[in-house]
């Protein structure tokens, strides 16, 4: 079968590493096959000339031959012409032109030093025991030929080592989630992790190769809010949807963030729904607001009036003006208003209905000095809001003041 575009190496610049992110079942690992079946046979579109030696650095020596050569998207099934023989002794493999691809394990970080390479490929590299270790011996190594380069297959995983490859200007990087594979996979498997883990923290990182990342300074961790998922709604004694508008509606514009959350008789909160939306104008983020209100039955919208004062709550009323709004201003920095809501959760009495996966990647990335992007958390105030309220009205002391 013909590989996809994704699949195939960049060809718009010379580059020193292309790095693969896919999902399980993506074919990651038949793309770097090829790739280095490429090189070795001075195929186009992967070289002009004979590329050789050539690393191939997978966790152990047993993934390089199991999954890397051997594996049914390996070296060897992908060798439909100028097929190379395996040397068990030598642990390399050898092409019929001469080309050379040695095998190396990630957990012998040293066994890269000394030898030197005009490529490499390197499989699942953030999940090998010492990835800096490995990879920056690695890099001593690529010298010879022309144009030394790297091709790496991995799913990705929030490591510092990740972020700095993604960020390096001679880096091309290529996603592929497992979908884009459907073809190639088993009819039900699929439907099977959609329904396992669609939404999900390890859903999106395994299938839909999205880095999740966490701050240490964070509030929250994506294990805590793992751990307070529940998959259906209760009985609510009281409904609160809050509202955090922007400042503007330009498309470089904050969030409008959008949280509805209940607390049940027995005083414990669900957070129900995120229904936030980006660059839209007033009446826009307002319809959005009175629709999530009425579909959630909520008892009282809560809207933060610093950016607008009275606009946000008349702009709501024009929408409808029948919902029962109360302006609050903060007056505590979003860090001090966040720890007491992200303290519940630690005790246990807040809870996620369902995966939201956009609040949620606020929440993990929120720290001493806000989100790391320098945006700012819209989705997250509207979430301390909600539960401000109901902690308020369930006779706890809210660190919000009522505008009147």
């Amino acid at each position: 079968m013909a590989l996809r575009e994704a699949q195939k190496p960049p060809r718009h610049r010379r580059w020193s590493t292309w790095l693969l992110l896919g999902g399980r079942g993506s074919g990651k690992t038949r793309a770097g096959a090829e790739w280095v079946h490429g090189l070795a046979s001075a195929v186009r579109p992967f070289a002009r000339t004979v590329t050789s030696p050539i690393a191939l650095v997978g966790e152990t020596l047993a993934d390089v031959r199991e999954v890397m050569i051997d594996g049914p998207a390996g070296i060897l099934a992908c060798a439909r012409y100028n097929r190379p023989v395996y040397e068990v002794t030598r642990r390399r493999l050898v092409w019929p032109n001469g080309a050379v691809a040695q095998a190396f394990s990630a957990h012998d970080p040293g066994s890269l030093r000394g030898p030197q390479f005009a490529a490499a490929w390197c499989d699942e590299a953030m999940k090998w025991p010492h990835p800096r270790e490995a990879w920056d011996m690695l890099q001593f190594g690529l010298r010879l030929g022309d144009w030394p380069r790297l091709a790496a297959t991995t799913t990705p995983r929030p490591l510092k080592l990740l972020a700095e490859i993604m960020a390096d200007a001679a880096t091309v990087t290529t996603r592929m989630k497992t979908a884009d594979n459907a073809a190639n996979l088993a009819g039900t498997f699929l439907a099977t992790m959609r329904k396992r883990y669609g939404g999900t923290r390890l859903g999106r990182q395994e299938l839909d190769a999205e880095i999740l990342a966490e701050r240490e300074d964070a509030l929250w961790t994506r294990a805590m809010l793992d751990r307070v998922r529940i998959g259906a709604p209760a009985d609510y004694a009281r409904v609160v949807l809050a509202v955090d508008p922007p400042a503007s509606a330009k498309h470089t514009s904050d969030a409008c963030g959008i949280v509805v959350a209940g607390m049940t008789d027995d005083g414990a909160i669900h957070v129900l729904g995120d229904h936030s939306v980006s660059a839209a104008a007033p009446s826009q983020w307002a319809g959005r607001a009175v629709a999530a209100y009425h579909a959630a039955g909520a008892d009282i919208l809560v809207a933060e009036v610093n950016q607008g004062g009275d606009m946000v709550k008349s702009v709501i009323a024009t929408v409808d003006s029948s919902i029962n709004v109360r302006a609050v201003r903060a007056t505590r920095g979003k860090w001090l208003r966040a720890e007491p809501v992200a303290a519940l959760y630690e005790q246990g009495r807040v809870r996620h209905v369902g995966v939201l996966a956009e609040l949620e990647d606020e929440m993990c990335d929120f720290g001493l000095d806000g989100l790391s992007s320098n945006r700012s958390p819209d989705r997250l105030d509207a979430l301390v809001w909600a539960i401000a309220e109901l902690v308020a009205g369930a006779g706890g002391k809210p660190r919000v003041r009522a505008v009147r």
